[in-house]
């Protein structure tokens, strides 16, 4: 029994599927993952059938052979619970297993995700399942950790599902007349008069589109009984191994469920990271430091990604020479301990026979991605124990929470646009664009470590979270916020007064009314005054980096300053003059309100301004698109300078002399790069506390 992070591997393999090939096709593949440097796979996540092929009957035998196999060939593996895809016998014997879909459909057998979460007999069964892997695989050397399931994320509507939600809503609220007082249930006359009257929301009722405050409970239902599911199979797990970790895989599609919620039955974080061709980096970048805030800023797993092309989008782009190792890296620099794939031999048939995979169906050591999977594998080789389990230090925080994404994007208005993850990374970019290292951040968690704090699109929170940001902002702190903050509380009631509710006297402001501008129109925002820093100058004498003008758009907020300075005043419209850009000073610190989304150029001024007044800066200058993080460990740095700039790039490293750990030279000054570099750079020193 294996410890992945004892030796301070980094992980690199993936998912592997042994039972759809021969036994000489697995012993050629054996030397093919040592070739390439292969240490960790993952199995048999999707083989529930070859293991009970009917009920209480097992067959354990062919998985016995193939992990003796794999000790033998020094690799090591998580072992997944194949729960994720019930045998056809499950769904025939017991058609209550399978899933209800939105529409009111019963599925039949088989595609992946199609049980009920709620289900007695599932879970039986896949409990049952969990206890024999446990009891005949816990102690054996190669194991690294448990994998339980696989990507979950899927809703059902079943009849068994009704009856849990009906008593998941009296266990929340008491009573009947709570529960239609708190969701505002005369409106369209959707009163209960008993639990057993309760409704899932679906296309059956319209509930799903109609009545937004229902369909949050619904998704916070099935949050908890996702949760349910993982730890039906997870406790048996730890209690057999209580040494190793016990998790599952993230899908990318992040919505679904409170991953903040389900990461705290966790040991580990790990994800699916699946970027579309087309994203810019920044957009992963931010998906990876989603991955790290999870767990308050531990490191966490990549599970998977694609070797190649992913044959699930409209288009299946080929990764280009050297992507591999930036997207591998581009992860680690961010807070993962690990390099995984699916998947490790392309299927032969099935939906996902195009996917790409480290063995081709050419079987070729000769191709593009052998070999550079072949290099990533001697590299990560070489790092072992160099930053494994190592933290990231960041002094600005981005405040993200499921509940209100869901909140925001179940109601109807005020735009058809809102998109909470690409508002989010609307502002993260800047600070991305200047190298400063952020951390994702939950409404519970500790505030008081950051200089600045940004809370985009906060349209639902409580009273609570609005006072512990007026302390961050009275301690020193400075607080941005923007539209759609402080409107409702977390039953998605409409706040009585005006907005943004708990933060109005923070903000100094309140906002009359949102208007909402079509894709294609625009609004300015004119600069009057000044963002100014604690000694009355203006953002620590940046008045330079300022345009007098700037475009803005989406939602503009007419809002009205009770306390705050107005720094910008719409250029447009009828409320042309009226505030759109605030700032309030409140004890040490400052609170400051944009009525509309501004272009990257304003953001990228406001990150500079903070910048001069909190003391952040990047680790080093640079020119071009050059992403530079770092982990500390035991006060050592690690510094990732990944060039994504197809023109090449520059960091001037100073004085101080670098070794580059992939390639062992030293560098100083100014350094070119090439598109896709990656140099990883040590010395010996103790990291410093001062703000970047």
């Amino acid at each position: 029994m294996h410890d992945a992070f004892s030796d301070g591997n980094i992980l690199f393999g993936g998912d592997y599927n042994p039972d759809q090939w021969d036994k000489e096709t697995v012993k050629r593949d054996m030397e093919l993952f040592k070739e390439a440097g292969v240490n960790t796979l993952t199995l048999p996540v999707f083989s529930w059938t070859r293991l009970e092929p009917e009920e209480g009957r097992y067959e354990f035998e062919w998985l016995d052979e193939l992990l003796d196999l794999f000790e033998e060939n020094g690799l090591h593996y998580f072992l997944a619970t194949p729960t994720a895809a019930v045998p056809a016998w499950m769904v025939r014997k017991y058609p209550e297993t399978a899933l209800v879909d939105i529409s009111g459909r019963r599925k039949t057998f088989g595609s992946r995700t199609l049980f009920c979460l709620n289900s007695e007999k599932y879970r039986e069964r896949a409990a049952e399942m969990a206890e024999r892997l446990v009891d005949r695989y816990g102690q054996r050397k190669g194991l690294a950790g448990w994998h339980v399931a696989n990507e979950y994320g899927h809703y059902c509507y079943c009849g068994e599902c009704r009856g849990k939600f009906a008593q998941w809503l009296k266990e929340r609220y008491g009573t009947l007349s709570e529960l239609n007082r708190r969701l505002n249930t005369a409106f369209w006359n959707r009163t209960y008069t008993g639990f057993d009257e309760i409704t899932v929301p679906s296309e059956l009722n319209d509930d799903n589109v109609c009545n937004p405050a229902l369909k949050l409970c619904y998704q916070r239902f099935m949050t908890d009984s996702t949760i349910g599911c993982f730890l039906n199979e997870a406790r048996i797990l730890k209690k057999g191994t209580p040494e190793l970790s016990v998790f599952t895989n993230m899908s990318s599609n992040l919505k679904s469920l409170d991953q903040n919620r389900l990461l705290e039955h966790m040991d580990v974080a790990g994800w699916d990271n699946y970027p579309d061709p087309d994203a810019p980096m920044s957009f992963s970048a931010m998906e990876h430091d989603i991955m790290r805030g999870l767990r308050d800023g531990q490191s966490y797993y990549v599970m998977e990604q694609s070797p190649n092309q992913q044959n699930w989008q409209p288009y299946n782009k080929v990764k280009r020479p050297g992507q591999i190792r930036e997207l591998a890296y581009q992860g680690l620099a961010h807070g993962a301990d690990s390099s995984m794939y699916f998947q490790m031999r392309q299927s032969v048939s099935g939906v996902e026979k195009f996917h790409g995979a480290l063995i081709a169906h050419n079987g070729r050591t000769d191709t593009k991605v052998f070999k550079e999977m072949k290099q990533l594998g001697a590299e990560l080789k070489r790092l072992s124990g160099v930053f494994v389990k190592g933290e990231t230090k960041a002094r600005a925080g981005i405040l993200m929470d499921w509940e209100n994404w869901w909140a925001l994007e179940n109601n109807s208005g005020p735009s058809r646009d809102i998109d909470y993850l690409k508002e989010l990374h609307h502002y993260y970019s800047a600070f991305y664009r200047q190298n400063l290292q952020v951390d994702f951040i939950k409404v519970t968690s500790e505030l008081s470590g950051y200089r600045v704090i940004l809370a985009p699109l906060l349209y639902m929170m409580t009273g609570e979270l609005g006072e512990r940001l007026e302390t961050f902002v009275r301690d020193g702190g400075i607080l941005i916020s923007t539209y759609l903050t402080g409107y409702a509380d977390p039953d998605d009631r409409c706040i009585y007064g005006a907005y943004p509710g708990p933060l109005r006297e923070t903000f100094g402001i309140w906002v009359e009314e949102t208007d909402a501008l079509f894709e294609d129109e625009k609004n300015r925002i004119c600069m009057t005054g000044r963002l100014s820093g604690e000694n009355g100058g203006a953002a620590g004498g940046t008045e330079a980096i300022w345009r007098k003008e700037y475009s803005c758009d989406f939602l503009c907020d007419r809002i009205h300053a009770d306390k705050a300075e107005i720094l910008a005043v719409y250029g447009d419209d009828f409320y042309k003059g009226e505030p759109c850009v605030t700032m309030n000073r409140l004890g040490k610190g400052r609170a400051i309100y944009l009525a509309s989304r501004p272009e990257a150029a304003f953001l990228d001024a406001l990150v500079l301004s903070l910048m001069a007044d909190t003391g952040m800066r990047p680790l080093f200058p640079s020119e071009g698109e050059v992403e530079i993080t770092s982990r500390v460990k035991n006060g050592k740095e690690s510094i990732f300078i990944i060039c994504h700039d197809p023109h090449g790039g520059s960091v001037d490293l100073g004085g101080q002399s670098y070794t580059d750990m992939l390639t062992g030279r030293i560098l100083q000054g100014k350094t070119e790069l090439s598109h896709r570099e990656v140099l990883i750079l040590s010395k010996e020193q103790t990291f410093s506390e001062e703000p970047r």
